[in-house]
């Protein structure tokens, strides 16, 4: 009995301890697997084909596999293992781990992701994580995204999930990864520490470089060769900052010792750069503030700032100064223009330009812009004082105003319908030849320095017809003052489509003016067109014909004006044209043959206004347009005639652009017609006869020849030669013009020449010589250094004529442009290059 008795207590206490270890260890994990094995007297249990454990403190862990001791209190678990801390919020995913529960520890072997807060996604491997500390770290390299598109690869990393502060080495902070890597910012640090919630921190030997584009275009790259850029959007500049070390906290970033530069990459120092004591980023502000600056030129210092600030680049539109332009002139001398911009509000904002010269004058320009969501304003105002004309002693005070208005109706009946006003006006001739570098260069500038354009127009577009019509004003800048001034009020051009049938077209049109000029001159026309254009007919022998009747009903009255008399007068005219061609084409092996005689028969039974003594000018382009005498708006081309052209083209068959072109073309008579422009040539019996000539087949090689031959084959009335030679880095375009006779009075040479010596370096000259006088108009020699950041130049002018207060000049300047900064222009010393 006894020995009974002691067997069934040892069973009894194994069930027990076996109960306990069991409770104990469903204290710590809580299984929820499909198979499960218990070895090693209860101690070791493995789970299998997938499930779950769950801890005492909230961690969920599901994996294929489970291996637990419950001597060491270590799980591990393999295969597609997920972590899931509910409490703490953070999910780790890897191949397998361990997690050794009495010191709240978890290893991961291989690709581990985690993801904490559902705002930071960590990619890394052989990751530990400390749930008591709650820390993250790898001594592997390692991909951090948060939530605003912000990337931080770290070689090592340790993250603090509470604090969000995340500490590595050999950081790359990416500004959006989801941006290519030109269009983002990038930023270097040998270690830091970062806080992922305020984005503040602290790093060491700190380098960023920022988004290519963040400056825009370097238009200077763009203003010579335009033809050769095949991509105008590439951007060669690197822009960035680097410094010793480099902190933020709230909305101030500094670098410590920062070096600044938009130059790109290269061997050696870059072009220029900007040394500072600190560089600092008020995002509040957008402004960069520099702290005891110098401005190096190829490592040289030039320039040394205690302090300046300028907006950081993302800035759009904010007030302050902007940057400062020196210029020089012969007539006004030396100036500085600092110009000032000072938003008003989000859709206002102007431009003071105050210019300070080195002698009496005193200029303020002011530029206001205005924009609405249906209209935009722009006002252009200047005010100069102490001004001393070449031609007068004493100094006056003169001034411009330039403004712009454009307002989108919205009309619902219309596709567009929109009202534009221009005003332009200048209280001196010569003021926008003699302060044209002073003035802001805008498109509100008037683009003619010898006249002004006023203006308001009214313009409406529909699928059936399109009507403008408005008010101008316009002043020659030379002349008589009474008789400087044109008055169109108003004006109004109507066109409307009238169908189409297999006929061909019909087209109306509507036109008028009130044309007050020369004091006292004053014509009133209405002009109303009606036409028909056929389509072409080709017969079966291969001629390609159209026709063309065009009426024209004009209502006019004049007073001193020759061509319209001082009563209301309504007349009806018309014109008839047939045209026939005979295209012949001819295949060869590598070029298409084309041959293209043409004839135009034209009749008109009425008569036209005089227009014997205006200027008019016919060419192969024109010859055989119906109004190619430009005076469709009151007459036609009165009497018969018949035009006669003939084309060849040659043409390379895998390029058109490569080519040989050449047109003749005459005009014949039943007799002369003298109020036809004489200078057409067109008005005899027999014209003169017409040509040009293209040559395109060379890369190297581009001839253009127009010429127009008196009937009597004795005189080249009009003579021009337009020739370019490209060969490598070297370009000459000739261009020689020649009128004679009846066409005018004109010969002229013009020689375009540039060298590139290198891609940086190049030479440009331009002259002009007057062989009617004899007498050379001028001289422009360029010598230019320029990458992509950097553009130095010595530029050579010399002019020979005189207008007013311009007299004969002789210039040379050197400029310096570091790009975005700014550009320097200076004026060298005569006496320095000249005999005394």
């Amino acid at each position: 009995m006894r020995n009974n008795f002691k067997i069934i207590l040892v069973k009894t206490l194994i069930i027990i301890f076996f109960l306990i270890s069991t409770a104990n260890t469903i204290e710590q994990f809580n299984f929820d697997i499909t198979e499960i094995e218990i070895t090693d007297n209860g101690n070791q249990f493995k789970g299998l084909k997938r499930g779950t454990a769950t801890s005492d403190n909230g961690l969920i862990i599901e994996a294929d596999i489970f291996e637990y001791n419950k001597l060491t209190n270590i799980l591990n678990a393999y295969g597609k293992v997920e972590i899931n801390d509910l409490i703490n919020n953070y999910i780790i995913f890897a191949d397998n781990i361990t997690y050794i529960k009495n010191k709240e520890t978890v290893f991961t072997q291989g690709d581990t992701k985690a993801i904490i807060e559902s705002k930071y996604n960590f990619l890394s491997k052989n990751v530990t994580l400390l749930r008591d500390k709650k820390e993250l770290y790898s001594s592997e390299f390692t991909e951090v995204k948060d939530d605003k598109f912000t990337q931080y690869n770290l070689n090592t990393f340790r993250f603090y999930i509470e604090e969000s502060l995340l500490k590595g080495k050999n950081i790359e902070v990416i500004s959006d990864y989801t941006k290519s890597s030109g269009n983002r910012d990038l930023y270097t640090y040998k270690d830091g520490i970062f806080n992922l919630k305020t984005k503040n921190f602290n790093a060491s030997d700190t380098k960023i470089f920022l988004e290519k584009n963040i400056f825009g275009l370097n238009k200077s790259l763009l203003s010579i060769n335009l033809e050769e850029n095949n991509d105008l959007t590439t951007n060669q500049n690197a822009p960035r900052v680097y410094g010793v070390s480099s902190s933020k906290k709230g909305e101030i970033t500094t670098i410590n010792k920062g070096t600044f530069t938009s130059c790109g990459f290269n061997d050696g120092c870059p072009p220029w750069h900007i040394n500072a004591e600190s560089i600092t980023h008020d995002s509040v502000k957008k402004q960069l503030i520099y702290k005891n600056a110098f401005l190096n030129v190829y490592n040289l210092p030039v320039l040394y700032f205690p302090k300046f600030f300028h907006p950081d680049p993302t800035v759009k539109r904010q007030s302050g100064l902007l940057t400062p332009q020196i210029n020089s002139s012969e007539i006004l001398g030396t100036s500085i223009i600092t110009p000032y911009f000072h938003v008003i509000s989000d859709n206002k904002d102007l431009t003071l330009t105050p210019t300070i010269f080195d002698s009496e004058i005193e200029m303020l320009q002011t530029e206001y812009r205005q924009q609405n969501e249906s209209s935009s304003f722009i006002a252009d105002i200047a005010h100069v004082r102490g001004y001393q004309s070449y031609l007068s002693q004493n100094r006056n005070s003169i001034s411009h105003l330039f403004a712009k208005y454009d307002l989108d109706l919205k009309l619902s009946n219309f596709n567009n319908s929109s009202l534009k006003l221009n005003l332009e006006k200048v209280s001196n001739d010569t003021y926008l030849k003699i302060f044209d570098t002073n003035l802001i260069d805008k498109e509100i500038k008037p683009q003619n320095q010898n006249s002004l354009n006023s203006s308001l127009n009214l313009y409406l577009n529909s699928d059936d017809y399109n009507l403008q019509t408005g008010i101008s004003v316009s002043e020659s800048l030379s002349g008589s003052n009474s008789d400087r001034y044109q008055y169109i009020l108003p004006y109004y051009d109507y066109n409307r489509g009238l169908g189409s049938n297999k006929f061909g077209n019909f087209n109306f049109s509507s036109s008028g003016y009130n044309n007050h000029l020369n004091t006292n001159s004053i014509q009133t026309v209405v002009n109303n067109n009606l036409n028909f254009i056929s389509n072409d007919f080709i017969t079966k022998n291969g001629l390609q014909n159209n026709f063309g009747i065009y009426f024209k009903n004009l209502n006019s009255l004049g007073k001193n004006y020759s061509n319209y008399k001082n009563s209301p007068q309504s007349e009806i005219s018309s014109i008839y044209n047939f045209e026939t061609s005979y295209p012949l084409m001819k295949l060869e092996d590598n070029f298409v043959n084309y041959i293209k005689p043409k004839l135009s028969f034209r009749f008109n039974p009425g008569s036209m206004k005089d227009y014997s003594g205006a200027n008019r000018s016919i060419n192969t382009d024109n010859i055989f347009s119906i109004d190619r005498l430009s005076i469709g708006g009151d007459s036609f081309e009165e009497g018969k005639s018949i035009t006669a052209g003939i084309n060849y083209t040659k043409e390379n068959i895998d390029d058109i652009n490569k080519y040989f072109s050449f047109d003749l073309a005459s005009v014949f008579r039943d007799k002369e017609q003298k109020k036809i422009p004489n200078s057409s040539t067109i008005r005899s019996k027999s014209s003169n006869i017409i040509g040009s000539a293209n040559y395109s087949l060379s890369e190297n090689y581009l001839l253009e020849y127009n010429f127009s031959l008196d009937n009597n084959f004795n005189n080249l009335e009009y003579n021009s030669v337009a020739a370019t030679y490209k060969k490598d880095n070297f370009m000459t375009k000739f261009n020689f013009i020649e009128e004679n006779r009846k066409i005018g009075q004109t010969n002229s040479l013009e020689n375009t020449t540039e060298f590139k010596f290198s891609e940086d370096k190049y030479i440009y000259f331009n002259t002009r010589r007057n062989r009617e006088t004899n007498l050379t108009e001028y001289y422009d020699l360029i010598y230019e250094y320029k990458n992509d950041c950097l553009t130095a130049s010595i530029k050579y002018k010399k002019t020979y004529y005189q207008d007013r207060d311009l007299v004969p000049d002789e210039q040379i300047y050197l400029s310096l442009t570091l790009f975005p900064l700014t550009t320097f222009e200076q004026k060298v010393n005569p006496n320095l290059y000249r005999n005394n």
